[in-house]
């Protein structure tokens, strides 16, 4: 399958059309208009050097947030108090913290300083959030990403502190659920992903899912957890 070259317009082509590796797409930029269309759209952008590659893998992994499941000793950690749960607090340190932890299955990051940037912005919109663990006033673990409707499209997660990003994530996925989102997407399957009951849809079923999710009304603007944690 031919790998597309984007234009000025933000437009993709059908992410049915991606390479058996994901990859749709490359070219075009990072404003925030180009970002949301490819949330909605079931793609996303994962590169580490110019140009900027799309991708809209198969299979995609994905939880109803209804459906999460908690690990017996992470409950324990919840109810514990540990962690200090936050929303949108400190997204720019999040993003930065996930940029940087060392990850010993990868060389480097593909947070780069323009993808950094570019989700921040989206954030100051209104459309990128934060979930973050906190101890002793210190930002400990956190998750951030994409929402658009009723889906969210978690980015990257990072921790400083065991369990402290698994946290911010549980935290996260369950106030999803209070606020009826229908899909968390996680992008690739992992071991640890799967823990929590986020498993490898096929592609038509993830698109099928997002579609209905981003005509729902969606959450913009800064969030604060209603359940589950306490927001300063």
């Amino acid at each position: 399958m031919p790998v597309y070259r984007l234009t000025e317009a933000a437009a993709f082509p059908d992410p049915r059309e991606a390479e058996p590796s994901g990859l749709l797409a490359v070219g075009g930029d990072l404003r925030p208009e180009r970002l949301l269309l490819a949330y909605a759209s079931g793609i996303f952008p994962w590169y580490d050097e110019p140009p900027i590659c799309w991708f809209s893998p198969d299979p995609r992994a994905a939880l109803l947030p209804a459906d999460l499941r908690v690990p017996r000793r992470l409950r324990r950690t919840l109810r514990s108090g540990r962690f200090e749960l936050r929303l949108d607090t400190s997204f720019a340190d999040v993003v930065d913290a996930c940029a940087h932890v060392p990850r010993p299955d990868q060389n480097g990051t593909w947070i780069t300083p323009e993808m950094a940037q570019a989700y921040t912005r989206l954030h100051e919109l209104g459309f990128a959030h934060s979930a973050e663990a906190w101890r002793d006033g210190h930002l400990v673990g956190g998750v951030y990403g994409v929402a658009v409707g009723a889906a969210f499209a978690a980015e990257s997660m990072f921790h400083h502190e065991r369990d402290a990003g698994s946290v911010a994530l549980v935290a996260l996925v369950d106030q999803l659920a209070a606020w009826r989102f229908t899909l968390f997407d996680a992008q690739l399957p992992t071991e640890h992903l799967a823990r929590f009951g986020i498993s490898a849809w096929p592609r038509d079923r993830y698109l099928s899912c997002l579609a209905d999710a981003v005509e729902c009304t969606g959450r913009p603007g800064r969030w604060h957890f209603e359940c589950g944690g306490d927001e300063t």
